[in-house]
């Protein structure tokens, strides 16, 4: 039963009763394991380019920005930096004062390799008085370590990865935020010379990214002869989800409020549905390099560009002619071609559909939000990766699924995600105007049934979260989607502070 705080509350962050009560039933229920048909591999659901296609969509790309178009990169960025250094954190609360693993001596064999090691000394000496090198030598090593992740310090344990020292050219150093800026210009300028970013951010952060921004913009500006048009968002408070107890009851805090909890970057797709441009591209605020190894990552950033508009030029050549009424069957059985040869997509019925039926179907399928997704061959980093799976409506098309959607009792499944040849590294640009150029409502696109369902330790007690479809998996289920294998090199993600020493990261 709802109390009159509980329906404030829920006024307040934008929920309706309706949707809190279906959160609670998902509990209740859980979330169906996915039906997989294939892997994705090179030539069943992954393009692999050579030299000479790759040149060819890059230059499809520019082109079209050289004609007029939209674009928009759209970086998430609301995470906090915590994870980063979880190790460090165990460290300091092991009773240790001086490294032990193998983690906690790469971190300060390494130490004076990272970028915000000059910020870090600086830290140390306001603190106690002494440098790096003198604590070490004492055998302070933990103090040093809160310097880099307390308030005492850096305090960059609870700052957002964006706006962390990650990278020193010469004797400049950069945040992923700059990265991002300057990747922009390389692959996202319009006609008019203006890039356009926008960051998801966290409240609590909001003020940090603007005056990170603030105080880089004009020497970026002039550096790469752009104009930057920055925008940013929070994640909407009526995407957040409720916690409940292990018996599926609402939990309430000390004070007896509800407490709800972020839903995982999944609540981005309202963030995205807001955005005003022909075509965005989405890449994750710590997947960066210095400028002196980001020419793999631009090229490949205007390939898949490239990709997408020829596939959205077809697309919209054929659904102006389906609509038209103006075709032949011969041209029918191109588009089904098209459908199952570029797209991926297939429905076995489709032989069984009267004519008007079947043109009726594949405009339902061509006219959705189009996104062409790079992969990188599978070198055992976590994460999603790319599969061929069943949809509700019998039809079987390109995801991009998480080992927790699959089912781990059937052998088929866990042989399905051990043969995975490829990884999700977050590289996606899609297209997400239709053929008139009216915007897509992008949450009618979204497959509710993928969330993940987890649990959680809040005041020490043990609940359960709950986590929409993710932002690249469920939310974008119901879109046209192309697999694109990338190199390696454009992958460099930052999971953990000594990732920061690997070569990619150090310019």
């Amino acid at each position: 039963m709802l109390t009159q705080e509980d329906l404030k509350l829920l006024k307040k962050k934008g929920i309706t009763p309706e949707t809190l009560e279906v959160q609670i039933n998902r509990f209740k229920s859980g979330f169906p394991f996915l039906k997989v048909k294939s892997v994705a591999t090179v030539g069943n659901g992954i393009m692999r380019l050579s030299d000479e296609s790759a040149n060819h969509y890059m230059d499809l790309w520019n082109a079209r920005l050289s004609e007029g178009c939209k674009v928009v990169k759209f970086v998430p960025a609301s995470g906090a930096a915590s994870r980063m250094f979880k190790n460090l954190f165990e460290f300091i609360s092991s009773g240790r004062q001086t490294p032990e693993t193998d983690f906690e001596k790469k971190f300060f064999e390494g130490i004076k390799n990272f970028a915000f090691y000059e910020s870090l000394d600086k830290a140390c000496i306001n603190k106690h008085g002494q440098d790096i090198d003198a604590l070490m030598q004492a055998g302070r090593h933990v103090d040093i370590v809160k310097c880099l992740i307390t308030k005492d310090g850096l305090d960059y344990g609870s700052l957002p990865k964006g706006l962390l020292l990650f990278h020193k050219t010469g004797n400049v150093v950069h945040t992923p935020v700059e990265e991002h800026l300057e990747e922009g210009a390389q692959y996202a300028k319009d006609k008019d010379g203006v890039v356009n970013i926008h960051f998801t951010v966290s409240p609590e952060h909001r003020e940090k990214f603007k005056e990170l921004i603030d105080a880089k913009l004009a020497s970026v500006e002039k550096e790469w002869n752009v104009r930057y048009d920055i925008s940013m968002s929070e994640q909407k408070a009526s995407t957040d989800t409720v916690a409940v107890t292990l018996d599926n009851v609402p939990y309430r805090d000390e004070n007896g409020e509800l407490v709800f909890r972020p839903a995982g970057h999944g609540a981005l797709i309202e963030n995205l549905n807001d955005i005003d441009a022909d075509v965005v591209f989405i890449k994750n605020i710590d997947n960066v390099v210095p400028r002196t190894l980001r020419d793999t990552t631009v090229k490949y950033k205007q390939v898949i560009g490239g990709i997408l508009i020829e596939v959205q030029k077809k697309i919209s050549e054929y659904v102006t002619m389906l609509e038209s009424g103006n075709y032949t069957m011969e041209q029918v059985r191109e588009i089904i071609a098209f459908m199952h040869n570029v797209l991926c997509t297939r429905y076995d019925e489709t032989k069984q559909l009267e004519d008007s039926e079947l043109v009726i179907y594949l405009l339902k399928k061509l006219h959705r939000p189009i996104r062409v997704c790079g992969v990188v061959k599978n070198d055992g980093e976590p994460g999603g990766g790319p599969y061929i799976a069943y949809n509700s409506d019998g039809t079987s098309s390109p995801q991009i699924m998480e080992s927790a959607q699959f089912d781990k009792n059937n052998p088929e499944s866990v042989s399905m995600i051990k043969n995975g040849s490829h990884f999700n590294p977050v590289d996606l640009v899609c297209y997400i105007k239709d053929v008139d150029g009216t915007h897509f409502d992008l949450k009618r696109y979204v497959d509710h049934n993928t969330g993940l369902i987890s649990e959680k330790s809040k005041s020490g007690v043990t609940i359960k979260a709950l986590e929409l479809p993710g932002l690249w998996n469920g939310s974008m289920s119901d879109w046209n989607t192309v697999f694109v294998e990338v190199p390696i090199e454009t992958f460099n993600p930052v999971k953990t502070v000594n990732d920061l020493l690997r070569p990619q990261h150090q310019g």
